[in-house]
């Protein structure tokens, strides 16, 4: 498959605004302290808490984070306890100084994410939507200017806020069987997310409008002729892979599985 492509124009120490997070004394499980170098994985798993866990028996400098945002029975879908995960992770690779890259993935088979948990939705007031919907907006907004490079690692359905989400990323590493799409129009709603805002400055207009107009869905192969858009398809195991070679700084051993 090819060396995995890392397209990063910005310098790592300088590349974003550093932010202060809005609850610095945000409580986790078990944190540890690591060595000089450490790459996080804002990993979608089973668990009450973030925890870190070593990336690989090799390299005892890398950790992944995982964070509880396993919704198997919802896709993922964000609701109010996801969104409110999200940004205390958001909140803790911002403050950490020693992070070097975090990268966002799900432990869901064929799911990324599914966007707002539309169910949760419909027993939310006018005024409670409102209140979620700019809570996903800026959630999504100080993900995309933490000061670290964050990745999105799809593999499966990103729709909606998953999209969005993967979009306020630095960069954006599909699987194969990743399919993507904002398909709001078909509700009668818009992206709310920032997805009308970012698509267009990575693919340009025309096709950012028929993609959200359409409301019609992308695989992976489709988003990597979007160059600016997405940085490689990787089959399901050769992602793994890549994103150990990544964080190990090695070259990949790709088998094509």
């Amino acid at each position: 498959m090819g060396a995995l492509r890392v397209l990063m124009k910005r310098s790592l120490s300088t590349s974003k605004p550093y932010l202060t997070p809005n609850h610095p004394s945000l409580t986790f499980a078990t944190l540890h302290q690591y060595h000089n170098r450490r790459n996080l994985f804002l990993h979608h798993s089973a668990s009450d808490f973030v925890k870190l866990h070593k990336l690989s028996a090799t390299d005892s400098a890398c950790y992944r984070d995982c964070g509880d945002l396993d919704r198997p029975g919802a896709k993922n879908a964000i609701g109010k306890e996801m969104l409110r995960g999200l940004t205390r992770a958001f909140e803790f690779i911002n403050q950490e100084s020693n992070v070097n890259v975090a990268m966002i993935c799900s432990s869901v088979p064929g799911v990324f994410c599914a966007g707002a948990d539309l169910k949760e939705r419909r027993n939310m007031s006018q005024s409670e939507v409102k209140v979620f919907v700019n809570s996903l907006r800026s959630a999504f907004l100080y993900l995309e200017k933490v000061c670290i490079p964050t990745i999105a690692v799809i593999e499966g359905v990103a729709l909606g806020g998953g999209l969005e989400m993967a979009l306020a990323c630095d960069i954006r590493i599909c699987g194969e069987n990743a399919l993507m799409g904002l398909p709001e129009t078909g509700l009668a709603i818009i992206p709310g997310a920032g997805g009308t805002q970012r698509l267009p400055r990575l693919v340009g207009n025309a096709i950012a409008k028929e993609i959200i107009y359409t409301g019609r869905e992308i695989n992976g192969k489709e988003a990597l002729s979007l160059e600016d858009c997405y940085d490689q398809v990787l089959n399901t195991k050769d992602r793994l892979e890549g994103l150990a070679a990544f964080a190990e700084k090695r070259k990949p051993k790709y088998t094509g599985e």
